[in-house]
């Protein structure tokens, strides 16, 4: 398993974090999405590398920004 991980900017709440791992964890190849609200911090758990670019368009559907990548 490889792991990613990404900071989110925006979520401010519990439901935030509720969405965007609804959000990341549709996506193929995506086994475990942790996501810690203070920090931002969002780790993405996979059997492989997962591209960047979907997890960034995964992040801004949810209506929030991804810094990096």
């Amino acid at each position: 398993m490889e792991t990613s991980t990404y900071i989110v900017v925006g979520m401010t709440c519990g439901g935030c974090v509720g969405t965007v791992r609804a959000k990341i964890g549709k996506l193929s190849g995506v086994a475990e999405v942790n996501i810690d609200l203070a920090s931002g911090k969002v780790a993405v758990t996979g059997p492989g590398p997962i591209d960047d670019a979907l997890i960034r368009s995964a992040v801004e559907d949810a209506g929030y920004g991804l810094v990096g990548s």
